[in-house]
């Protein structure tokens, strides 16, 4: 059998099975280690407001947001590029 990467698509190495995650974007289940995570920080508080808080010496939580996408969500939204044949298999 042919593989199409060295890594199989995966990056759980030879642990056997692990968990399952839900797709932010269409709901697919996806195997956790094959999803494509994305954390971003979300700010409560408004840009001109924050500026004027931050100017008097207030801190502004800005809590963290994880998403989960499965590969085909992820190369439709750009956050995975389709790679070449030749470097498929080139890890970085």
């Amino acid at each position: 059998m042919t593989k199409k990467r060295k890594s199989r698509g995966r990056s759980k190495g030879g642990k056997g099975s692990s968990g399952m995650v839900q797709c932010s974007n269409c709901g697919r289940q996806t195997p956790i280690d094959k999803a494509k995570k994305m954390t971003s920080r979300v700010s409560l508080v408004e840009p001109t407001l924050a500026r004027e808080l931050r100017a008097a010496g207030a801190y502004i939580a800005s809590p963290t947001t994880i998403k989960y996408y499965c590969v085909s969500c992820a190369v439709h939204y750009g956050l995975v590029k389709v790679r070449a044949k030749a470097e498929r298999r080139q890890t970085f």
